[in-house]
């Protein structure tokens, strides 16, 4: 049983509460110290992890916070401002087909445009202002990104220490969906859904040949490397099949 003295120390590091079988079942990680410095405190340039714990090798940041990289390869004319028509063509840059492309865009620019701009009045071309992004973050998200747009080290291993069950750097769909049900919030109906398109819309794009969404694509899908690499793939396809024909 040990002394009072050792089971206040005992209880004070515990992640398992025996009477809350859900503490049980998504378990917390308690060694990222190991190999991540300070994984509580949030990243404003870099999104690191255990595997990568100064970021994404050689991609720039250019003083935007993770949030702000995230979106920044859908504004096209890097001019801070994303309209619908950018988002489209960052969308079939990515692979996404035609109508696909024009309804994603149109769902995302009519969903977070108000929230970022600069004044009251709305604007009929549903832009996005990134420099205000972190305005339009719902919740009944994986709050790997804070308020301000950083970026939470911390709760991008605990994604998968709670719900990555078949492989430990690997989520399957039906994962997925035990992760974005997982992370709700009451009565939040947006988020609800929100939080299942942008899911869905990364498994489309990053999933590998075994139906599984890696660790790393997560990661990069964070800081926006990741839409740079599938865009780079996808103009290689393009290129061969050109060149074939």
């Amino acid at each position: 049983m040990g002394t009072a003295t050792e089971i206040m120390e005992r209880d004070a590091m515990a992640t398992v509460a025996p009477y809350a079988p859900v503490t049980f079942h998504r378990r917390a990680r308690v060694d990222l110290d190991d190999r991540l410095p300070k994984p509580y405190m949030p990243r404003a340039l870099q999104a690191p992890d255990r595997e990568h714990p100064y970021g994404t090798p050689g991609h720039k940041n250019y003083g935007l916070s993770v949030l702000q990289q995230h979106v920044a390869f859908f504004d096209i004319d890097d001019n801070g401002i994303i309209y619908p028509w950018e988002t489209y063509s960052g969308l079939r840059m990515l692979g996404f087909n035609i109508i696909g492309s024009l309804i994603i865009a149109a769902v995302i620019n009519l969903a977070l445009s108000y929230a970022t701009l600069p004044g009251w009045l709305p604007s009929p071309f549903f832009p996005i202002y990134i420099h205000n992004i972190h305005k339009s973050k719902h919740g009944s998200d994986s709050r790997t990104y804070d308020n301000e747009g950083r970026f939470m080290p911390v709760n991008l291993e605990l994604i998968f220490s709670k719900y990555a069950k078949t492989l430990p750097d690997k989520l399957s769909l039906g994962e997925l969906w035990d992760m974005t049900e997982g992370q709700r919030d009451a009565w939040d109906i947006f988020g609800w859904f929100a939080s299942k398109i942008e899911w869905g819309l990364l498994y489309l794009l990053a999933r590998d040949e075994e139906g599984f969404l890696s660790k790393e694509a997560i990661r990069r899908c964070f800081d926006g490397s990741l839409f740079e690499y599938c865009a780079k793939i996808y103009a290689g396809i393009n290129e061969d099949k050109t060149a074939y024909y």
